[in-house]
């Protein structure tokens, strides 16, 4: 019987392209899907971690520490679900994996992700978006696109701008 909660991203871009996605999405808690790979909720994965055709996605109220990001180690990519759009804790998951535990794997945002999101969310770490049904790819890449100056530092520029100007002007 085929699992009725197992999907596939009609849209996914990663590393700012088009992508077809070879991953299927589980939302199922209570048993692991036939599919491979596969991204299923993490209990699942904790159970079945050495399965490589599996990866884990985060609810966004995990709470990381030292040890369980060593586990997410091995995890071939890692997503976050983002239940609604305005629950804005994956963003955090994400920039700890990436600047304090040094998860160098693909981050994957699921769930409700906008085309409004998709640049805040690559600052901070994700590097493939699964984007909600209802978005249109040719928004996304207008999106991921639209600053082309950042003030803040994030995973992608450790620098603030004013920081970058300083050190451009004591170096001329």
């Amino acid at each position: 019987m085929p699992d009725q909660q197992l999907t596939v991203a009609q849209t996914l871009l990663k590393l700012g392209q088009p992508e077809t996605d070879t991953w299927s999405l589980s939302r199922h808690t209570e048993a692991l899907p036939q599919a491979r790979p596969a991204i299923v909720p993490l209990a699942l994965w904790l159970d079945a971690a050495e399965d490589g055709g599996l990866a884990p996605w985060l609810p966004s109220d995990t709470a990381l520490d030292d040890a369980f990001a060593e586990t997410l180690e091995s995890a071939p990519l890692i997503a976050i679900d983002f239940p609604a759009f305005t629950d804005g804790r994956g963003y955090t998951i994400a920039r700890l994996l990436r600047e304090r535990y040094g998860y160098q794997g693909e981050i994957r945002a699921i769930g409700d992700v906008l085309v409004d999101q998709l640049y805040y969310m690559s600052r901070c770490g994700f590097d493939a978006l699964a984007l909600r049904d209802d978005q249109h790819l040719e928004d996304a890449l207008r999106a991921l696109g639209a600053f082309s100056v950042s003030y803040q530092p994030g995973v992608d520029t450790q620098e603030a701008l004013f920081e970058r100007r300083l050190r451009e002007a004591n170096h001329s």
